[in-house]
């Protein structure tokens, strides 16, 4: 595995989230760090940040895992897995993703989430919301 600073930092952030420990979470981001998602807005700001995985995660008892890494720049890329329960079922399941993150004064500034949830297949869920893909020289259907 990776033992770049980043990922150990992204280690880190996902501890945080799988304890429900703000303060751990808030440490590893800057203080305007965006989490964009593929199922729903964006969240932002630490405190914001750390307040909805605290949330969530008890919810759907998530528990994340870092399986392979790169890092480039001041950007790194994680393949995850998550064991979780979804709401209306009985036994957990294992949700498998990535990450992109980008990073500020050794601080993760941006997070850009990826995967695939069959409870919340829907068209409008391929790609980011509120993310400016024009803006940023993304290609676009338009």
């Amino acid at each position: 595995m990776n033992k770049h600073r980043f990922i150990s930092t992204i280690k880190q952030y996902y501890e945080g989230c799988n304890t429900q420990n703000s303060a751990l979470m808030i440490s590893t981001f800057t203080d305007d760090v965006v989490h964009y998602f593929v199922d729903h807005s964006s969240v932002s700001t630490a405190k914001g940040l750390a307040n909805y995985w605290c949330k969530v995660a008890p919810r759907t008892q998530a528990r994340w895992t870092v399986d392979h890494a790169l890092v480039e720049g001041p950007e790194a890329v994680v393949e995850w897995s998550m064991l979780w329960k979804p709401l209306l079922e009985e036994k957990h399941e294992l949700l498998r993703g990535t990450e992109w993150f980008v990073f500020r004064d050794e601080k993760i500034a941006e997070i850009r989430s990826y995967h695939c949830n069959f409870f919340l297949n829907d068209r409008e869920n391929r790609q980011l919301h509120d993310f400016d893909y024009i803006g940023r020289g993304y290609t676009t259907e338009d």
